[in-house]
């Protein structure tokens, strides 16, 4: 068996090399040419985490690409968080239509390997800035949050892959904007969901 890696926080300056010397671009100028694109699907998603990571202090938590979830808070509570935006980075002919993946991941051997949500509560964030001219993801003013228990979704859509954003509001999940978000969350405590089975492998 291989064991996993243990990320080690990076601090930016760490230079690549070749042949035993240190080349002119460093991990920053990684970071500069592949995620200086906020507003783009793909990292808006890590972007968002990180925005719910910092309201609860748990930053020095570093992510990890195959986490159970996107994020853990402090007492434990298990954090899936969805993005989504009216705008995105290319050439749009009408506002983008909000909507979020909520199907459920994990799988459990104990359970004859059935399909369940893995996080206790959602996230879904919204970046609901509509003009392209001053849309800025590092404002956060821009976005909204809206936060729901998993036990809703599992209630109300065991078996629904995708939700819009008028569906979810049917479902009257709290709504706030960063301020707000740290303390909503820090509300919930860490009372593990029970998994509601959605469908079972072939």
């Amino acid at each position: 068996m291989i064991d996993a890696t243990d990320t080690k926080l990076k601090k930016g300056d760490e230079p690549f090399t070749y042949e035993g010397s240190k080349l002119a671009f460093d991990v920053l100028s990684f970071w500069q040419w592949s995620s200086s694109d906020l507003l783009g699907n793909a990292l808006r998603g890590k972007l968002a985490e990180f925005i719910v990571a910092s309201s609860i202090d748990a930053l020095s938590s570093l992510r990890e690409e195959w986490d159970e979830v996107d994020v853990v808070a402090l007492n434990g509570l298990k954090i899936e968080v969805k993005s989504s935006s009216y705008l995105q980075s290319w050439q749009q002919n009408k506002l983008s239509r909000i909507s979020f993946g909520i199907q459920p991941t994990g799988t459990s051997q104990a359970r004859n390997e059935e399909k369940f949500r893995k996080a206790d509560i959602y996230v879904f964030c919204v970046l609901a800035h509509k003009d392209m001219s001053s849309v800025n993801p590092l404002n956060l003013e821009q976005w909204d949050f809206y936060i729901l228990s998993t036990s809703v979704l599992n209630e109300k859509l065991p078996e629904q892959q995708t939700i819009t954003l008028s569906s979810l509001l049917e479902l009257k999940p709290t709504c706030v904007k960063y301020d707000g978000l740290g303390a909503e969350i820090n509300k919930r405590d860490n009372k593990p969901v029970q998994p509601t089975a959605i469908a079972a492998y072939d």
